[in-house]
């Protein structure tokens, strides 16, 4: 099984070989950011993709996009430090077939890279529980409001991109990323980009 690792911190794609070391029916293939994975997955064809959601440009849910753009059959993992059960929610509906906490146990990761290279679909336990029964809690959450493309221009607009540059970044026109923009504050209820960076560090965006 060849599994694609799109991680931006060295120790996450060193202990993933790790955790597979032995194992000689795994073999890791890597990348650190959006823009190499899509590069790898286009050249190696990769049977299971894990992505961070944190990449250093775009995120894994634009990188989970552009794959399944390539590749509607593509198994996708995504991998977050963000235990927030909307992030999973998203998640599946881009179309990914797991969601693995950085802060959990590292067997819930060999466990999905397995059950998802296996055909199948993983959450952990917990993970699972948390979006079933979310219920008024997942409601009151902002981002809940936020769809997984708000969610991702309002990341990049909270790390200071321009408008033009988002634009560049998701593959849009300016005036698409514009009218999300306004869009966002309107559902936020934020009127600056001040109020906009600060939601987005209190909801672990960037």
């Amino acid at each position: 099984m060849r599994v694609l690792i799109v991680d931006d911190h060295p120790i996450v794609a060193s202990g993933c070989r790790a955790l597979f070391a032995d194992d000689t029916d795994i073999v890791i293939l890597e990348a650190a950011d959006a823009e190499g994975g899509e590069q790898v997955f286009a050249a190696e064809h990769p049977d299971v993709c894990v992505l961070d959601i944190n990449l250093p440009t775009v995120s894994g849910f634009e990188l989970a996009r552009r794959i399944l753009a390539r590749a509607s059959s593509a198994r996708i993992i995504m991998f977050s430090m963000n235990d927030d059960p909307i992030f999973a929610a998203r998640a599946i509906e881009i179309g990914a077939k797991g969601y693995v906490s950085k802060a959990g146990d590292p067997c819930d990761l060999v466990a999905a890279i397995r059950e998802v290279g296996n055909g199948g679909v993983y959450l952990p336990a917990a993970m699972a529980r948390s979006v079933a029964f979310a219920g008024p809690a997942f409601a009151q959450n902002p981002l809940s409001k936020l769809t997984s493309r708000e969610i991702e221009i309002l990341r990049l607009l909270s790390s200071g991109k321009s408008l033009s540059e988002i634009a560049w970044l998701v593959h849009s026109s300016y005036k698409t990323i514009a009218n999300t923009s306004s869009i966002i504050r309107q559902k936020l209820g934020l009127r600056s980009a001040s109020e906009l960076v600060r939601f987005a560090i209190e909801t672990r965006l960037v």
